[in-house]
This record gives C-alpha cells, structure tokens and sequence, in this order.
C-alpha cells in the first residue's frame, strides 16, 4: 500500500515512515503543500494520505478542499496540533475521513490508518482472500490453500495491491511507483522478477500479463472470494 505523508516536521516524518516501514508500506513524503496538492492531483496513485494541516506554502485544510473539489476520493487522515472542536468538525467538513490530534500513540496511527484502508476498499476484516489465498495486512502472513508462503517484503506488497484491486490493470510503471515509491533506485525488470517469484510460490495464474499494458490479478469466483 503506497501512502503520501504530508508533514513540514521533519522528525515526526522520519518517526512515522520508520513506524510504517515494518507495515509494508511504501510511504512517500512531502513537507509543504503545495506540492502535495500537485501530487494529489496529478494522477499519482496513493491508497492513503496522512495529512497535516500546519503546513508550509497551503494549509493542509485548502490541500483537503482541493483535492475533494478536483474529485479524488483517496481516504484521507488528518494529523494537527488544532484539538478544538471547531477545528475537528471544519477538518471533516472540508473532507478528512478520519482526525488524529498530535501527539499520538503509533499504534493508533497504524490501526486507524488500517480502519481507513479497510473502509476504502469495502472490506469488513483487514484479511485478504480470493483464488485459495489468504493475506493479513496486520500479521504480514501469507497462505495458499492453507500452506503458508514465505514472501519477500516487495512480493506482499505486490500482491496486497493486486488483491486489493481485483480485476484491475496495472501498469509497471504504477506498480514501480506503489511498491517502490519516489526515494529508491529500481532495477529495470524489478517488478518483472517480483511477478515471476509471486506465480512460482502461488500458482502460475495467480497474476495475469495484459500484453501492451501491464498486469492483473482477476476477480476470484464468488464462492472463492
């Protein structure tokens, strides 16, 4: 899961992306914002954004009302010093979907962060199933047909995102950008390889190839699903 972490605190940021690392999220940031506006409008496929509202350039409440103005429904959690309840009710009304007053407890970052991913997608539990798989995004286990598997960080957040969005098509480039993010150097045929260890440890259709586009993982049968 890729998330933007919006945070002109260059200390709180390293403590959350390094609090989210052992989550197996990929987790991008920016400190001012502006800039996140442009990345949130600009196409760039975020599941999530932690958003501050004391920001540098655009308060993070004119960042929320831009982003729902231009559309975009990416679930959004808001982190602010502002514990009035004015502010609160503002912050929701302008689009957050959920508020977190700092400071705060990583544990709930992470489990309202969970709360927000679930509801986005549509799921009831945080777990994972189709095709004879089984993923927990909070135990970081993986099962196939009641075996467990071993993957590689890279591998589960591949297919986290695979059957997250089930029936969707990605292309490389998008699953470079949710699996890898903006900071790390990536070899070409990286997601290639990560594809090719995924249907040798599952099965060979677990991740279908759309040719001169990319890649899907296709709906479950509903019995299966």
């Amino acid at each position: 899961m890729r998330i933007l972490l919006v945070e002109d605190d260059a200390s709180l940021a390293s403590g959350i992306r390094l609090a989210l690392k052992p989550e197996h999220f990929t987790v991008d940031h920016i400190s001012d914002g502006a800039t996140a506006l442009n990345a949130l409008t600009e196409g760039e496929p975020f599941d999530a954004v932690i958003l501050d509202l004391g920001l540098p350039h655009l308060d993070g409440k004119e960042v929320l009302n831009a982003v729902r103005h231009h559309g975009s429904q990416v679930p959004i959690l808001v982190l602010t010093a502002r514990d009035a309840v004015d502010d609160l009710i503002a912050g929701l009304d302008a689009g957050a979907d959920d508020y977190l007053t700092k400071p705060f407890e990583v544990a709930e970052l992470k489990a309202r962060l969970r709360a927000l991913l679930r509801r986005s997608q549509g799921q009831i539990s945080s777990v994972l199933s189709g095709w004879g798989i089984r993923l927990d995004p909070h135990t970081l286990t993986v099962s196939y047909q009641g075996k467990d598997v071993a993957l590689s960080r890279r591998e589960l957040a591949l297919l986290q995102e695979f059957m997250s969005h089930p029936g969707r098509v990605f292309t490389r480039d998008t699953l470079t950008r949710l699996v890898y993010g903006w900071d790390e150097d990536v070899e070409s045929n990286a997601i290639e390889v990560h594809i090719h260890h995924l249907r040798r440890k599952l099965f060979p259709g677990v991740i279908r190839t759309v040719r001169g586009i990319g890649y899907v993982m296709d709906k479950p049968p509903k019995e299966d699903a």
